[in-house]
């Protein structure tokens, strides 16, 4: 049933409580979404927004509550060697050895409050590190815009975000500019991915290729945008993801496992060995049976290991401290343990195997000669090379075209601020602005020496940038951008097919790839607020970055492989950069060892076993899947 619609003056129908719940809000009109959320483009009403508030809860991500002390002081007692223990302090009470029953319970409280403080340390962490990830948002309310807590973010909510920032709901485009948004914390994606407020699609379209919607957690490349709140909290992409992972059984460490069948054993040896013995001492020692029954129990009582649950919670303790040292958080000790029994390891690729920090590896000049870029990362520490040797100073100053086109046609910043590289803008440009470093371009030195007269901001539907900048008495026109679209403007006299041909060998090792062009520009072009499309160029090169591997992961999966544990690659990315990234590492070779989301779904259930057990690259995966 639809709710009731309330009118505010001057804000339109709002609606107290909109349908928000299962709804492709990708493939509905503009208009329908925002009549569904009870929403205009003006934003909410300050009232609307808090009745909403109260309606929905506050905008934060699905979690257990953490569990207090004496949950974590009693969870220290729930084991099968505890229980037997316990019982063993009972019995020996009982049958009047007081002081065996009173070094056990005091092993026991031992025990416990070893493991409290070390799982308690790990729980005040892990909050702490919650409270860190606090995110604030610009939202139209009242016909004004307010800076506020994410956490108050509501449906029909109208936010505004620009480059920079994290997207703090699931958002359906209003307007976008040269919008580009980095999703790789749901898709695994590691390239922006343009964004388009008229873009509509079909219903069931993956997450991944919903061009006009703004997922939560995404973060804002480049570009501004506005659009509305559909949906927040667990009703978010992000947030469905929680709640599937809150409501999965986690794996039992082995540690747990074997000690279960080490109490269960013993247990049965204990028994069977003091009933035998108790049983022998009445038919030939002829013994009473009272007398050997309480010999018995005694003897059962003595046999139970007591000092075992301390030694194994100290070794766990310590492994948690050494772990803690390396920055990482363990929650249970036993899963200290679990990294030990570890065969395999299904690692994500974009941020875990690689830096999530595009790197321009390759560079081809119009000639064909191949030029490697070392490095990882935006901290400009590497050099050119080819062959493998260090470039040679001429062959660096047949490289300065494309250094100065791409140092001055660029957006993003990169600094040296007391002894550490900072950045800022569209991971593009910092790329590229790395590149140029590289080769000893300053962006600073390079515009004050060329200034900036006019420029044609990159959008999606142009597929390129350009900038006109001064070289003493003439202009001159620097432009990046699609392959396609920048070598389509070249003048007469170069080979655009060969050029074209070579950029798209590079895109087939998982390169993301630009072209970089230059050429003469009109000498009024300051005074012109639409300056022309740029022609007549000549090529500088081809660029081609990828999010490249961290420095040690492919010793860390060899390392792994000796030791006995496989590795493989799970990613939301794309085929052909989970190949390249994959050759790397020697997971796989060729297309044919990838296999896709899409092939998982399409593969009958019985046959999946065997397909996942010889994998070990997947790409195009979604997050629902990763869990499975």
């Amino acid at each position: 049933m639809a709710p009731a619609t309330v009118d505010r003056p001057g804000l339109g129908a709002t609606n107290a409580a909109p349908q928000t719940d299962g709804r492709d809000w990708f493939a509905m009109d503009l208009a329908a979404v925002l009549d569904s959320l009870g929403a205009v483009t003006g934003g909410l009403s300050d009232e609307e927004a808090a009745s909403r508030l109260e309606h929905y809860g506050p905008n934060t991500l699905p979690r257990r509550e953490p569990p207090s002390l004496v949950e974590i002081m009693l969870r220290q007692f729930r084991s099968p060697l505890i229980y037997l223990l316990a019982i063993a302090a009972a019995v020996s009470l009982v049958i009047g050895e007081v002081k065996d029953a009173a070094f056990i319970m005091g092993v026991l409280l031992i025990n416990a409050i070893i493991g409290t403080i070390q799982e308690a340390r790990a729980e005040k962490a892990s909050l702490a590190l919650q409270q860190l990830l606090r995110i604030r948002a610009a939202v139209r309310r009242s016909e004004r815009v307010l800076d506020v807590d994410a956490e108050t973010l509501v449906p029909g909510d109208v936010v505004y975000l620009e480059s920079g920032n994290r997207v703090p709901a699931d958002i359906r485009l209003i307007a976008a500019h040269g919008l580009e948004v980095d999703e790789s914390l749901l898709t695994g994606e590691s390239l922006p991915v343009t964004k388009l407020a008229d873009w509509s699609g079909a219903p069931g379209t993956p997450l991944a290729d919903r061009l006009n919607m703004l997922h939560a957690g995404a973060m804002v490349a480049r570009g501004r945008c506005h659009g509305a709140v559909v949906a927040t909290g667990a009703d978010s992409a992000i947030g469905s993801l929680a709640l599937d992972v809150i409501r999965s059984e986690g794996g039992r460490p082995p540690l747990v496992e074997r000690m279960e069948t080490f109490t269960r054993r013993i247990a049965m040896i204990v028994l069977v060995a003091a009933a035998g013995i108790a049983v022998m001492g009445v038919v030939m020692g002829r013994y009473a049976v009272t007398e050997m029954f309480m010999f018995g129990v005694a003897l059962a009582v003595s046999a139970i290991p007591e000092g075992l649950p301390v030694a194994l919670t100290v070794a766990l303790a310590i492994g948690t401290t050494r772990m803690a040292r390396r920055g990482v958080i363990v929650r249970r000790l036993a899963a200290v343990e679990g990294l030990g029994s570890c065969t395999l390891i299904a690692s994500d690729k974009t941020g875990t195997l690689t830096c999530n920090e595009l790197t321009v590896q390759q560079v081809r000049s119009p000639d064909g000669s191949i030029y490697e870029v070392t490095g990882q990362g935006f901290e400009p520490e590497g050099h050119f090379q080819k062959d493998g040797l260090p470039i040679e100073p001429d062959q660096a100053t047949a490289l300065a075209d494309l250094a100065r086109s791409v140092t001055l046609c660029n957006e993003g910043e990169l600094l040296q601020r007391e002894g550490r590289w900072a950045w800022h803008g569209d991971p593009t440009d910092v790329a590229l602005l790395t590149m140029a470093y590289k080769l000893g371009w300053r962006k600073e030195n390079t515009e004050e020496l060329h200034p900036q007269l006019n420029d044609i901001p990159f959008e999606p539907e142009r597929q390129f940038a350009a900038t006109f900048n001064r070289h003493g008495e003439d202009v001159r026109v620097h432009v990046k951008g699609a392959p396609e679209r920048v070598l389509d403007m070249l003048a007469e006299g170069q080979d655009a097919e060969h050029l074209l041909a070579m950029a798209r060998e590079m895109a087939e090792h998982g390169y993301r790839v630009l072209a970089v062009a230059h050429g003469p520009a009109p000498a009024d072009l300051g005074a012109s607020d639409t300056p022309p499309t740029p022609g007549e160029l000549i090529c500088s090169g081809l660029v081609g970055m990828i999010d490249p591997l961290r420095p040690d992961v492919r010793e860390a999966v060899a390392d792994a492989r000796e030791a006995g544990v496989a590795t493989v690659m799970v990613t939301g990315d794309h085929p052909l950069t989970a190949l390249a990234i994959s050759r790397n590492l020697g997971l796989a070779s060729s297309a044919d060892e990838v296999v896709t989301g899409a092939d998982l779904v399409a593969t009958p259930p019985e046959a999946l076993p065997d397909l996942i057990a010889r994998t070990r690259v997947f790409a195009r995966v979604a997050p629902h899947q990763k869990l499975e």
